[in-house]
């Protein structure tokens, strides 16, 4: 072609990117802007200064990376413009926010859970990206020379800063809107919030700090399975008043189900809350490695990820529990309790605490996490595309699963009743909730400070043999109280815990 034999100045392909840029990938951010402008005169110069805002540092972006970078750059102007494909995908059905904790469920997340969200409109996304990116590379350029790149730089600049200080007026709204609005800008949303997650989780995997030495831990025969739900709702569990018996396994365990229990909104902080003693930035020794300084047997079992290191030689991962297993159907978590039992029977410690970190609530292909069987409410949700899909079929397939979570739970009640000569205790909790479409959101990961309440309410159930353990009537419940009570459970005296924390009366 033409186009790609000549050579084109600079500036005029770091304009023309800029404005693709702007047009392909910056709907989203305009749609929320005015959504969140009053409108009239000044509703329309905060929208065109964003504008302007937004073309100036995609601008310089395009040009110092083509002027310094040369081959090099036009590999990371490619990388972008794909990475801005991928993110207005997500952006668009699933109504999430690029933010720091948004791209830490990103870089942890597993193959098996990714593949989970790719489909026919993932692939035309792509395309938005990939299609420039040939003309990335194809189009020759004429770089120029020092004066004129520091002559670009310095127009560029002024323009961005008059932008900026031609509109003091409206940084009170810049600021109060800065973390939604930044989070849809293409790509420094996700470019800067990886940096942030990087470093934020540097500082959290210093040595974590160790928590005082237990005073002493009782002499009886204690097993206790906690059992962590992925991404389950508090509203969706009958034992809790839905309307729908999504709970039929358990409701005849005579089980202790808590209510409004508070969480995080993803899985790493999550799983640490559930974990660690109180809600610190920094990490605190957590429970399994706690207890078992404390003398405790620990197993891990898990589908899933982002729980702070665990230091047990009995961690087990789906894959190598595939591999012990080859007989057992390793398509859903049921794969977690094979043998289970037998490995139970084979500790010779007084007191034995066992994991389960389960998967079958993820969405977006919730319809997928459970055996034929369990398709109790029906048609279900069978795309991806949640937002496309009817709400009578996502929530449809969603209570499936949480029929299914109940019956492994109610699985994991009758394990512990094997074992009549010990005092066994099972703790389900939830790493946080889930969006089904309420105010056009879906899944999780919104920042706790304006995630809705579905992503915060979360089940608490517990089933015990001991019946001398009396429960608390407590009206607010959070994560941490899951550390403090599986202490009591076990006798284990220490300064590290927290009576106002525990479910358990003393």
């Amino acid at each position: 072609m033409k186009i790609f034999k000549e050579k084109a100045s600079l500036e005029a392909y770091s304009l023309a990117l800029t404005l693709y840029t702007l047009v392909a990938f910056h709907a989203p951010f305009f749609s929320h802007a005015v959504k969140l402008t009053e409108g009239g005169f000044n509703g329309a110069v905060i929208l065109a200064t964003a504008a302007v805002l937004l073309a100036c540092l995609d601008y310089l972006l395009y040009y110092l990376l083509a002027w310094l970078g040369r081959i090099v750059g036009k590999c990371i102007i490619s990388f972008t413009l794909v990475g801005d494909a991928v993110m207005l995908y997500f952006v668009n059905n699933y109504d999430v926010l690029v933010t720091d904790e948004m791209m830490g469920n990103v870089l942890n997340t597993q193959y098996s859970e990714a593949s989970g969200f790719f489909s026919f409109a993932f692939i035309l996304y792509l395309i938005l990206g990939i299609a420039p990116s040939v003309y990335v590379f194809m189009r020759k350029l004429e770089y120029g020379s020092w004066k004129r790149l520091l002559a670009n730089l310095g127009i560029t600049l002024g323009v961005l800063l008059a932008a900026v200080f031609g509109n003091m007026k409206n940084w009170p709204w810049i600021d109060k809107n800065s973390t939604e609005l930044g989070s849809l800008i293409m790509p420094w949303s996700y470019v800067v919030n990886t940096f942030r997650y990087e470093a934020a989780q540097r500082q959290k995997n210093q040595k974590e700090i160790p928590l005082p030495d237990p005073v002493s831990v009782s002499e009886s025969r204690d097993l206790c399975v906690l059992f962590i739900g992925e991404s389950v709702r508090g509203d969706r569990f009958s034992l809790l008043g839905y309307d729908r018996e999504t709970n039929p396994y358990t409701s005849k365990d005579s089980v202790k189900a808590y209510r409004g229990v508070s969480s995080a909104t993803y899985t790493m902080a999550g799983v640490k809350a559930i974990l660690e003693p109180m809600d610190v930035p920094e990490l605190h020794e957590i429970l399994p490695n706690y207890l078992q300084r404390a003398g405790v047997d620990v197993w891990w079992r898990t589908n899933n990820w982002g729980e702070p290191p665990v230091h047990t030689e009995k961690y087990y991962t789906f894959a190598q529990l595939r591999e012990r297993y080859p007989e057992a159907d390793a398509r859903y978590d049921g794969l977690l309790l094979e043998g289970l039992r037998e490995d139970i029977a084979s500790s010779d410690s007084t007191k034995v605490f066992v994991v389960i970190h389960a998967y079958t609530n993820h969405g977006p292909s919730y319809n997928t996490n459970y055996p034929e069987e369990f398709t109790v409410f029906t048609p279900v949700c069978s795309t991806v595309e949640m937002s496309k899909t009817s709400p009578e079929e996502l929530n449809n397939a969603y209570d499936n699963s949480v029929v299914y979570t109940d019956y492994l739970m109610h699985e994991v009640i009758e394990i512990l009743r094997s074992f009549p000569d010990r005092r066994t205790m099972m703790l389900f909790v939830s790493d946080h909730g889930e969006s089904l479409g309420e105010n056009n959101l879906y899944m999780h990961g919104v920042p706790y400070s304006m995630a809705p309440k579905e992503q915060l309410d979360i089940p608490m159930v517990v089933w015990t043999s001991d019946k001398s353990l009396q429960y608390k009537d407590i009206p607010e419940i959070g994560q941490h109280y899951v550390f403090h009570s599986i202490l009591r459970f076990f006798g284990v005296d220490s300064p590290a815990f927290n009576e106002e924390m525990c479910i358990f009366a003393n």
